[in-house]
């Protein structure tokens, strides 16, 4: 099954669709399928339990000199958008036809409309995301809080708020200092290749380029360079979406036993596409989302702060990022950023 493939694939359409339309069906044994959560059977908001007042007052130091580096890329048409993903916003003026302005100030207005889907452009995936059959984070019976038009259950609206340490993690410096960085043609700068695999070892290496130790309530970043094909659209758009280098199971494992409340990285799902396994589909997003509750941020800018972390030899910063409190959703796009 290829990457676009599992785009449209038919298990979520028949959830939503059994959801909305009350069909019975088989209700799977979720505590067979899914990990409870560590934080008690009632919890739907995952890992940032973790970012507690001490955890946000230690991230609090990594703000030395207050420069703001973006972490976000603009949502605009043209962006690469995996499978059968939309964007689009209609912009509605008022009243701005001559002789149809408002009160005697002739005052005119502007709105937007988006028809969007949530997982676009840089987004955070929500717990309500991924599921194994139709068991979700917390050993959910999702088909129980599917309606319709929105989540039940596992709504992006219980997310706490993202004011944490981020750290930075520079796949290509690793790669490259050990000599395994291969000229990518399709590149303008350095990036791995897609179908790479990042494991638990190269994530480790990026942490001693930069002395840094993981601690619990932590968000992690990988600088892959795969996003400057993202930077070319629409030109790249299709190597983009095609495959992406990425974190592995036994990456992800690891980064669990770290206590992380979020990885990003500058790619379309952070884990490695193809999978090592072309039978198991997203293994990564189920050990993160589905099984631990740490969301997956993706198509994240992370060229900048790279950048930045190799001149001033510091790759830690206090991340800054809230999520709209829309109830029910499985996602949202998002603008990270890194306070320095």
């Amino acid at each position: 099954m290829t990457f676009k493939e599992l785009a449209a694939t038919a298990a979520f359409a028949a959830i939503v669709t059994f959801g909305a339309t009350g069909v019975a069906f088989a209700q799977s044994d979720c505590k067979t399928l899914v990990q409870p959560s560590p934080f008690g059977p009632e919890d739907d908001i995952g890992a940032t339990n973790r970012i507690t007042p001490e955890v946000t007052k230690a991230a609090a130091a990594e703000i030395q000199t207050g420069e703001v580096i973006p972490l976000w890329n603009v949502l605009v048409d043209s962006v690469p958008l995996y499978g059968t993903r939309f964007e689009k916003t209609i912009l509605n003026a008022a009243a701005l036809t001559p002789g149809a302005e408002y009160g005697k100030n002739k005052l005119t207005g502007m709105e937007d409309t988006y028809l969007t889907q949530s997982h676009v452009g840089t987004h955070i995936d929500g717990l309500g995301h991924i599921g194994i059959k139709d068991c979700y984070y917390n050993q959910t019976p999702m088909g129980k809080y599917v309606t319709q038009n929105y989540l039940k259950k596992l709504g992006i609206e219980h997310m706490k708020s993202f004011a944490t340490r981020g750290v930075m993690l520079d796949i290509v410096r690793v790669f490259k200092e050990a000599g395994k960085l291969k000229k990518n043609p399709n590149c303008k700068g350095d990036c791995l290749e897609g179908g790479t695999v990042i494991t638990s070892a190269d994530l480790q290496a990026a942490l001693k380029l930069y002395n840094v130790t993981l601690r619990e309530g932590d968000a992690v970043f990988l600088y892959t360079g795969w996003e400057d094909l993202f930077l070319q659209f629409p030109a790249q758009n299709a190597t983009y979406n095609g495959s992406e280098p990425g974190i592995n199971t036994e990456a992800a494992e690891w980064l669990v036993s770290q206590k992380v409340v979020a990885v990003g990285s500058d790619t379309a799902g952070v884990e490695v596409i193809p999978f090592e396994d072309p039978n198991i589909a997203f293994p990564v997003h189920v050990t993160l989302l589905t099984n631990n509750g740490i969301h997956i941020i993706e198509n994240v800018r992370t060229d900048l702060i790279a950048a930045e972390a190799r001149k001033t030899g510091r790759a830690t910063f206090f991340l800054s990022m809230t999520v709209p409190k829309a109830v029910g959703l499985t996602g949202t796009f998002v603008a990270p950023e890194a306070i320095r």
